[in-house]
This record gives C-alpha cells, structure tokens and sequence, in this order.
C-alpha cells in the first residue's frame, strides 16, 4: 500500500520573502534544559571513557582547528568540520568529568572561531566562488552545532549570536542562489544535514523563520532531485538501494550517490528534531523505518556498518573482507541515531544497539593508549592509524569518535516522568532527579565479564516511582529480583519495570545469560558472549588466526567458554577465553579431537596496532561432505 508523502506544497515555504521579512527576531534566548540525569561510568568501560578524554580529546590543539577559517581559499575539501566535531566531544566530555582546563579550552576555540566571522556572518573555510558546494554547507552545520551547544553549556550569547547570524546568511543564499540538495554531493544528504542545528535555532530562538527554513528543506527532500528520505523510506526502500552509485571513484564521490552512510543518518537525527515540534508522525515513522532497516540489512555482527562509507547490503556480505569497513563517523552517527530514538520512545531495542556497537565497534577503534581513534575497524586484519586530512594534522574519526565516548554515560540510564530506565550495565553510580526527589542509583557488577548485577535504589523513603531494567535480545535466559524476591514475566527485547514505594537498602538484582553463542553465515562462524563479539588475535600463538575450523556446540548452539586467568593473558587484553575447535582439514591421529583455542573480546583484538599482529571475528568453516545435503 503506498504511503503519502511531503506535500509538494511545502516547497512554498521558502524564508525568503514577505513571510520571513515579516518576522521579528526573537529579544531573548533560551538554553537547553540541563540533563536530570548524570551518570559516571566505572570498570574497564569507564576507563576507556577518561582515557579518551585525558589523551585524544585534551591533546587536541584547538588553535590549529580554527586556523582554516581564517584561510577561506578552499574549494572541495572538509577541514571545516574539525572544529566542531571535536567542540562537540569536548563539551560532552566536560558535562562529564567538568574538568575546568578543558572548559578553558573550548572556549578559546569557540573565541577564535567567532574571531573569523565575516561582517555577512559568514563562518567557514570555502573561497567565495566554491561556497555552497561539497562540503561548505556541511561544515556550517558543524560549526552550528558547536556554538549551539557552547550557549547551552554557558549561556554566552555570542555563541548563539554568531550562529544566528551565520544562520540568517546562509538563508540569504538558499535557496536564492541554490536549492538546498544541490548545495552540496551525496544528493544533497551533507547540506540537507544542517537541518538539526536549524531546528534548535527555532527552539532556542523561538523565531518562527528557522522553522520555515526546516520546513523547507525537508520539503525539497522529496522533489525529483531531493534525497526523498521520508517517501522512500515509508515506501520500504532499503538504505542500499536508495540511489546506487555506479562503479568507480568518480561516481562514487559525486552528487548521484545517494547511499553515504554517516550524510544519510544525519539528516534524520534533523527529522527527528523537527518531529518533536510538528508532530508529523511519517517523520518518525520514516526514521524507524530506516533504523530498522539499517540493523536487518546494514549492521555487523560488531554494531556497525558501512564500506566506503556507504550502505551496501553489508550484513549478509560481512564474511567477505572489503575496504574501509565500519568508518568510526559512521559509528559515532549510529550510535547517536538510535539513542535520539531510545530517549524518544523507550524502545529496548535501540538501547540493544547502542550497547553492542559500544563494546565492539567503538571500543576497538580506540587505541589502547587511546592516542589515536581509528577511521576503520574492520572485521579481520590489522588497525591502524587513519591519514591526515585536508593539509591538518588531524582526520574526521579523530575529531568525532570522542563524542560516542561522552555519549555513552548520557544514553546508560535516562528518565521519563515518575520512571528511570536502566539501558546499559557495568559499575556506575547514576544521580537523577525525578520532580523535586533526588534519586541515585548504585551498580555493582563486573558486567560484562559476567552476568550478576546488583542495583542499590537510593531515594527518600516511602516515595514511589519506577526502575525499568532492559533485558538484552541475546539474554534468552534472565532473571530479575528486588531484595531477593524474583519478578515473573521476564522476557528478552523488553524493559522489565519495577514500581514500588522505595526504601533504604533497597537493590534490584538482574542476572543475565552470558552463554557463548555461535553465529553462522555464509560458511564462516563467530562467537558471541553477551554483548561481546569475540575474536582469534595472533598474540595467542595457538595456530593460524586464518584456518579453516569447527567450533564445537551444543545442539542449541551455545559454545562452552572458559575464562583465561590474568597470568595467560598477553598485555593490553581485557576478556579472554578458551573455546573448543577442531582445526584445519586432517582428521588423521589425534586431530579429530576439539582443541581449546583461545578468542579475545573484539575491542582487544589487533589493539596495539602493530600490522605484525592479525585478528578476525569470522572463521572458515571446515565443509563436511558426509554431514553436507547431496546435490
């Protein structure tokens, strides 16, 4: 059944013009309200947080990030969206640990920024006769985002000024020189991606010519030239079959490919902003749709996606090594999607996502000395070090990979009217404030190196409210229990909720299934344990990381694991175990018996980034002819 879509008469609803003129800007400016719910992150998990933090987001030269805005003689390149990418990540970073040198920091490099600004309003790096074409556009919404969320975090009305005023001029020049889609390659997906910052002008500004201008540019999604974000997602149209880019570099990098990832996702964390002012409910449908379709069809088995950074069918090819798989950018944006939808409708299973990308994708893409952030992180091989970008010293993943580790304390547990919703686990202490009632909520756990959780509930006594506790879709076999009496009805995929007036000592304790469970695809075969992909990494010295195996199960598929003590473990690991195989093809003496093989968890995995070392998630399975149907 065909869906209706954006009506053409949106097209109308262009800023330019009598309507916009007729508005007044708005006297006063409103902030954000601040988060009512702070978590701090503990355990190997936190670590890896303040590592980020303290090495690659404190590191940062802020100065060198602005320098570009200065130059203004670019023509095709990216380096304006360094500055806010990484303005992004320090300030989630600082709502974090509020470190008082990195709020000094961010605010030399929002000063300096604001110090580039031409009279017009204009903040960016593109020569006059390059504007509003590849990546102007796009890098104006970064800078957007950085000053917003510097005003939200400060209240320094010259941050909100100077994206007001960068806003108004680029409503000036769009769409009166160029229409929004053509302002940019990808189908328009990078300029159309400013969107998000729009709409929080509005909310902050309250000047209803920012609406227009959202309105607007969703309107010229659906014309003939536009992406068609919401009409082909309503229409079912998978994300790799959008508008398909020819073979080669040029088509590749060109205005007809429609598939780019991280462009694509952006553009709806935007629609989601503007669903939440107009209630349109094809927005949201057109995102949940489009998220559903990038974890049948796109996300890997470790919560990302994407080669050359675009979407192509990529879960059922992830056996097949490809080029620049799982770009960090695409990560980040993934991850921030789906916990835009989390914190929308409460739905587990972005919270299910969120949690495998972080202990898999994310975390391997950090270096274990956290100096470097990787751009790609692919399923077997080696990591490396991502290449300078744009003449800088830096690239896109290490300007953007620190805001998915500030993220991650944000999305853990999150609040709506009288209920908390605990969305990821490991040792942590929550503080949250329900109404006028400070609330804390206290983890004890060695998640997810094992399954037991403890959760002491802190709250004036005898006040009632809920604590929702997720239950993952991998848990097939959990248990939920509050001061030791257990709770029925606990299913995998659901929030089990907990209402009841509180008392001191009161502790919700969650047990969860942390079974090794065997994954098969197209002839290969991996382990997972929890939210935990496992890997062969060639440190272990017990055979060729490449042979060909059977890892030995159960008739319900469940692999007996064996945790390694510390002693046997090689440096810089976190998880490892043994699980049974039988190697190679020679079933002759004694090789026919299984062998205890020993697998790290993925982010482990190639972690010193020395290209002498080699990993991979997915093993050749050895083909048996006698157990294999006769053609």
């Amino acid at each position: 059944m065909k869906r209706k879509v954006i009506s053409a008469a949106l097209l109308s609803l262009l800023i330019v013009g009598e309507t916009a003129a007729a508005r007044k800007p708005s006297a006063t400016f409103k902030r954000a309200p601040e988060p009512t719910v702070q978590t701090h992150v503990d355990g190997y998990l936190g670590g890896r947080i303040d590592a980020c933090i303290r090495v690659r987001v404190m590191s940062e030269d802020e100065n060198l990030l602005v320098a570009p805005f200065r130059q203004r003689n670019e023509t095709n390149r990216w380096q304006s969206e360094f500055w806010g990418k990484w303005t992004l990540g320090a300030i989630g970073a600082y709502r974090y640990n509020r470190d008082p040198q990195l709020l000094q920091k961010i605010g030399n490099g929002v000063s300096g920024l604001l110090s580039t600004q031409s009279e017009d309003g204009y903040i960016g790096n593109y020569a006059p006769e390059a504007q509003l074409t590849n990546w102007d556009v796009w890098g104006q919404k970064y800078t957007l985002l950085g000053l917003l969320a510097y005003y939200d975090l400060t209240g320094d009305k010259k941050a909100i000024e100077g994206a007001c005023k960068l806003a108004d001029r680029l409503m000036t020049v769009i769409p009166a020189k160029k229409e929004i889609e053509m302002a940019g390659i990808y189908r328009g997906l990078p300029p159309s991606s400013i969107l998000e910052p729009i709409v929080y002008l509005y909310n902050r500004t309250g000047n209803g010519k920012y609406l227009d201008f959202a309105k607007y540019i969703v309107g010229r999604w659906e014309t003939d030239k536009g992406p068609q974000l919401i009409g082909k997602a309503l229409a079912g149209v998978p994300v790799a079959e959008r508008f398909p880019f020819k073979s080669g570099w040029e088509t590749w990098c060109s205005w007809d490919n429609g598939q780019k990832a991280y462009e694509m996702m952006s553009c709806y964390d935007g629609l989601l902003e503007l669903y939440k002012i107009t209630k349109n409910p094809d927005y949201l449908e057109a995102v949940e749709a489009t998220v559903r379709n990038i974890i049948d069809e796109e996300i890997n088995i470790a919560g990302s996606g994407s080669a050359f950074e675009c979407f192509y069918h990529g879960k059922r090819l992830q056996t097949d090594p490809a080029y620049h798989t799982m770009e960090t950018c695409v990560t980040m944006t993934w991850m921030k999607l789906c916990q835009n939808l989390l914190d929308l409708t409460k739905n587990p299973l972005y919270a299910d996502q969120i949690e495998k990308t972080t202990y898999n994708a994310l975390l391997a893409a950090l270096k274990e000395d956290a100096g470097q952030i990787a751009k790609y992180s692919p399923l077997e091989g080696v990591r490396s070090a991502g290449e300078h970008q744009c003449g800088m010293h830096v690239n896109c993943c290490n300007s953007n990979g620190p805001r998915a580790f500030a993220m991650i304390p944000t999305a853990a547990v999150l609040s709506s009217n009288d209920s908390l919703f605990v969305n990821l686990y490991g040792p942590s202490t929550t503080k949250a404030s329900l109404g006028k009632n400070e609330i804390s909520l206290e983890q004890t756990t060695a998640y997810p190196e094992d399954g037991d959780i403890e959760i002491a509930v802190n709250a004036p006594r005898n006040l009632e409210f809920a604590v929702a506790v997720r239950i993952p879709a991998w848990s097939k076999v959990s248990r939920v229990a509050v001061n030791g009496e257990s709770i029925g009805d606990v299913r995998p995929g659901t929030y089990v909720t907990v209402r009841r007036r509180w008392e001191p000592g009161d502790k919700i304790s969650v047990n969860l299934d942390m079974r090794g469970r065997l994954v098969e695809l197209n002839g290969y075969q991996a382990i997972e344990r929890g939210p935990i992909v496992l890997a062969r990494d060639s440190r272990f010295d017990d055979g060729f990381v490449d042979e060909a195996s059977v890892i030995q199960a159960n008739a319900d598929g469940y692999v007996e694991l064996m945790p390694v003590t510390e002693a046997d473990k090689p440096e810089k690991m976190w998880m490892v175990y043994t699980a049974p195989l039988v190697l190679g093809t020679d079933l002759e003496g004694d090789f026919y018996k299984p062998r205890q093989i020993r697998f790290c968890d993925f982010a482990s995995a190639g972690n010193t980034w020395d290209r002498r070392i080699r990993y991979r998630v997915w093993l050749k399975k050895t083909y048996n002819v006698i157990l294999a149907p006769q053609q």
